[in-house]
């Protein structure tokens, strides 16, 4: 298990930059007092704030043989060949080490195109490589799979890949979850598994689906489930976990420590639920966040996403909670209510998970601003 640094804890929900880095530094020490020792950052998240977050957590406070660190490159912010060396010494001071132990190109996939076509970022990161400033080279990517089969046939190279996997994208015609774990497989590469919990949203998965899982094995937390799917796969090495608080990594380092792989009735449950949550699911969104800095309207999409997720998947009754929540966001100063989106487009271009993001917008707005809870902008 690898500790995810993409979601950490925040003093200011809608500051991304504001990491909580006291409650980080309990989670690290949490994490390496149990015998895991992985971290996993990149120069993107939290606006940068993770890779310094890691190094206090971390560096700072560990000798270098206690942990192992894992980061990216950004290709998609990347254009010109003289971005690569400082971006990567960056990094590196950021981090606070001398070399990576894992390092990857981010999302290789069409949406990252002008960073290692028009650019040969691959070039750079094996030259880094053969100076020692890395150990290890792979990839992640939100491709399909036959653009992830071209990639490894042209990168043999690469020692291992990142992936998104869990049992809700596992025959998703979209993320092809279980095509791009083939491909990975036949090309004889370590998968490495992130987004288990599809952002957290497989912790939370509706009354409906819960009964079943719970009916089975009342004592086993709902996001259990998800982690022991991915875990039981073949040629999985390595999951990566996010964490946004002391006691969701508590639940992750207890379903990792007390894991067993799934049994045949247990797969057939999972389909069920699978089934159950794709009849009602409304938007995939893993709330990565990578939508954010593209919306002139500072609309917080996953925000907005997760509570429009709730009121049509989870059965809450009278939707109380989650229409207060909509109605306390629209009171921040400076904040898009949906209503605020304008259709630019420009978000879809920065999501991993292919969201035709305005076009779910306008319905966020017809259903927490007008038919539920009577309100304009």
């Amino acid at each position: 298990m690898a500790f995810g640094m993409m979601r950490l804890p925040l003093l200011d929900e809608n500051d991304e930059s504001s990491v909580n880095q006291e409650e980080v530094n309990e989670m690290a020490d949490l994490f390496i007092e149990n015998g895991f020792n992985c971290f996993d950052t990149a120069y993107v998240y939290h606006n940068g704030e993770s890779e310094k977050a890691f190094r206090k957590a971390v560096v700072e406070r560990y000798p270098r043989d206690a942990y192992i660190i894992m980061d990216k490159l950004p290709l998609f912010t990347i254009t010109s060949e003289d971005q690569l060396e400082p971006i990567f010494k960056e990094q590196l001071e950021r981090c606070g080490v001398d070399y990576f132990d894992y390092y990857l190109m981010h999302n290789v996939s069409g949406f990252s195109e002008q960073g290692f076509l028009n650019v040969d970022s691959f070039t750079f990161t094996n030259k880094m490589k053969e100076k020692g400033k890395i150990k290890h080279l792979g990839l992640s990517s939100h491709a399909n799979a036959e653009y992830l089969d071209n990639i490894l046939t042209m990168h043999p190279e690469m020692e291992f890949v990142l992936l998104q996997i869990n049992y809700l994208d596992w025959e998703n015609e979209g993320v092809e979850s279980r095509k791009c774990w083939e491909v990975a497989r036949k090309h004889r590469k370590p998968i490495f598994v992130m987004e288990p919990l599809k952002g957290g949203f497989l912790a939370d998965v509706g009354k409906e689906a819960e009964k079943i899982m719970k009916d089975y094995n009342p004592d086993a937390s709902i996001a259990s489930w998800a982690m022991r799917f991915v875990t039981s796969l073949d040629d999985v090495a390595l999951v990566l976990t996010g964490a946004s608080s002391l006691g969701q990594l508590e639940e992750n380092i207890k379903d990792f420590k007390n894991f067993k792989p799934l049994n045949d009735e247990e797969y057939k449950i999972i389909g069920e639920v699978r089934e159950i949550i794709n009849s009602n699911i409304t938007v995939e969104c893993t709330k990565c966040k990578y939508c954010l800095d593209a919306c002139p309207e500072d609309i917080n999409i996953p925000k907005l996403f997760d509570l429009y997720n709730n009121e049509k998947i989870q059965d809450l009754g009278d939707w109380t909670a989650v229409g207060n929540a909509y109605v306390n966001y629209s009171k921040i100063p400076g904040v898009g209510l949906a209503s605020d989106c304008t259709e630019c487009g420009m978000c879809v271009e920065e999501c991993p998970q292919h969201i035709d993001i305005p076009d779910v917008m306008k319905d966020v707005a017809k259903t927490f601003e007008i038919e539920i809870y009577g309100f304009t902008n």
